[in-house]
């Protein structure tokens, strides 16, 4: 899963980030409105998180401009304001959710995997395909039971296959999702990851490969 950050604090902002990568997630930050707007349309991201208080366009106008673009993405706005109005306009502006500074970084986590349970019209955290279970929340994966063992990035493309099964994952979106500016992740390096899942996943789940589109998790027949 790849997430805009938009917060011009670095600190709080490389907090956040360190934190969303502990998840498996990846993110890319900016410090202001403006280049997140060229982001917001160069890159299909799942989720971004805009701190209101923002230089220049501030992060209001910047949550209205995405959703007049027609960008459809859940927002977690971030404000040090706590007053009612604030946290109706924050909503009214476009935003999914609201989040008042000073906050705990699992709080902002356990928000961030609600809003992207929404967006995918799913109620429970668990995704089961065959005999393959992922738990999003506790960050897990068992496969008839018995763990697996998975690295981050092997985890987010797992996890990516499960939310697509039983249509194709585009190999192209998996390596976006994966990717970071200053980390990108080719197409081709997916491969890699795609190979040690299979790897690990053994006989009772298959990953087809989908020429020129991408891959498809299911269960194997017996």
């Amino acid at each position: 899963m790849r997430i805009l950050l938009v917060e011009d604090d670095p600190t709080l902002a490389a907090g956040i980030r360190e934190a969303l990568e502990r998840e498996g997630w990846s993110a890319d930050h900016v410090g202001a409105a403006e280049p997140a707007v060229g982001a917001a349309a160069l890159t299909a991201y799942d989720l971004a998180i805009v701190d209101i208080g923002l230089p220049g366009m501030d992060g209001l106008s910047l949550v209205r401009r995405l959703r007049r673009e027609g960008r459809s993405l859940p927002i977690l706005i971030l404000t040090a304001r706590d007053g009612l109005e604030d946290r109706v306009d924050g909503l009214d502006s476009g935003g999914d959710d609201y989040l008042t500074k000073p906050f705990l970084l699992p709080e902002l986590l356990a928000r961030l995997r609600a809003l992207i349970r929404r967006s995918r019209a799913s109620a429970s955290p668990i995704l089961v395909v065959g005999p393959l279970a992922l738990d999003q929340v506790g960050h897990t994966a068992s496969l008839g039971g018995e763990p697996l063992e998975l690295t981050g990035r092997e985890w987010s493309v797992l996890e990516q296959l499960m939310l697509a099964a039983p249509r194709v994952a585009n190999k192209s979106r998996l390596a976006e999702s994966l990717g970071q500016w200053d980390r990108e992740i080719t197409a081709n390096a997916v491969e890699i990851y795609i190979s040690r899942l299979r790897g690990k996943l053994g006989a009772r789940m298959a990953i087809r490969t989908v020429r020129g589109i991408g891959y498809r998790l299911e269960e194997t027949p017996r």
